[in-house]
């Protein structure tokens, strides 16, 4: 297997006008519901944390996400202002795994007393089901952090979600828990269409070249094989010698499709593909949901839809079922998804 990723380091993206102001303290009965009208404050980081956060909160929790879409999640680094949101916070939801340090960190040094963070990741993965891999070398202690692509890993996020929210706003529990079975449902019902679509695709031939390796748990729980991920070091082009070792690769392995990432296109990529005959599919998302806020794709399973579509109907198979998977919600999503 070719290896040509590296750690990536980008300059601190400078965020503006995308954090909630006038965010009030919400305060806690001691039987743990919430006094009054106020609603219980979560924070979280990307748009599919979010996502399932709103999912199982529904409109009785106000939601605030730290990470714009479109942004690299591995080299975040929250702007000063960040820390006004994670004060006022009675729960803050990270990926963890470590992820997001740089948001823990803020979190740590600013949150409210009786506050808790909750790192979903490392609730629910034993460390020893941690995956190294391409672009997560054991070395340097990093393991792969992204369970959200596989929906046996979001259930149990859900699960943990629905967990946290109960204890801490016990006035709501019953309406929690059955926004959770809703989700978990709806959950099953894209695993079971997505086991169904992929043994369409010819030859049984479930293999992953993508440029960001995000799909290491999906394909163990799935079957699939990820034959490498490519990510150049401070996403500069692929040395000469990476490039031709990576077209005998593609020939040898006879790969049809080499998935890229919609918001880190590559060039090289295209002109790889050009030199294999592979097909360069440029859209695969990681954490940048569909559509717009509001609208039933920008979502944790519209996103995992698109993804599982575009990768079955690219290898040649039929994703009949995925695509009329109903993934609407009959709660709304009232999560602030920055830009």
């Amino acid at each position: 297997m070719l290896n040509l990723t590296s750690r990536v380091a980008l300059p601190t993206l400078v965020i503006a006008s995308v954090l909630v102001a006038n965010i009030g303290l919400a305060g806690c009965t001691e039987q743990g519901g919430r006094a009054g009208d106020e609603k219980l404050r979560v924070v979280t980081t990307v748009a599919p944390l979010t996502s399932l956060v709103s999912n199982v909160a529904g409109d009785r929790v106000t939601i605030d996400g730290l990470v714009p879409e479109g942004t690299n999640s591995h080299t975040f680094d929250p702007p000063p202002s960040a820390a006004k949101v994670l004060s006022r916070a009675d729960l803050v939801f990270v990926n963890g795994l470590k992820l997001e340090e740089p948001t823990k960190e803020l979190a740590d040094a600013n949150m409210k007393p009786g506050a808790k963070l909750i790192e979903l990741g490392t609730s629910v993965l034993p460390e020893s089901e941690y995956i190294y891999d391409f672009s997560f070398p054991k070395e340097e202690g990093k393991p792969n952090p992204h369970l959200w692509t596989d929906p046996t890993y979001a259930i149990r996020y859900a699960a943990v979600i629905r967990d946290a929210l109960v204890a801490a706003d016990g006035g709501n529990a019953d309406y929690y828990r059955t926004n959770y079975s809703v989700f978990e449902a709806k959950a099953k019902g894209l695993d079971a269409a997505l086991r169904a679509d992929q043994e369409t695709i010819p030859n049984g031939k479930r293999e992953l070249l993508t440029y960001h390796d995000a799909y290491a748990y999906f394909a163990k729980t799935y079957g699939w094989t990820v034959i490498g991920a490519i990510q150049p070091e401070n996403f500069e082009d692929p040395t000469p010698k990476e490039v031709a070792d990576l077209i005998e690769q593609i020939k040898a392995e006879r790969v049809p499709v080499i998935f890229g990432s919609e918001v880190f296109p590559s060039a090289v990529l295209a002109e790889i593909g050009r030199a294999t005959g592979a097909r360069y599919e440029d859209t695969l998302r990681d954490d940048d949901l569909p559509g717009e806020p509001g609208q039933p794709e920008h979502s944790w399973i519209g996103l995992m839809r698109y993804d599982y579509v575009t990768m079955i109907s690219g290898l040649g198979g039929d994703p009949a079922r995925l695509r009329a998977l109903d993934i609407n919600f009959p709660t709304p999503d009232r999560g602030n998804y920055p830009q």
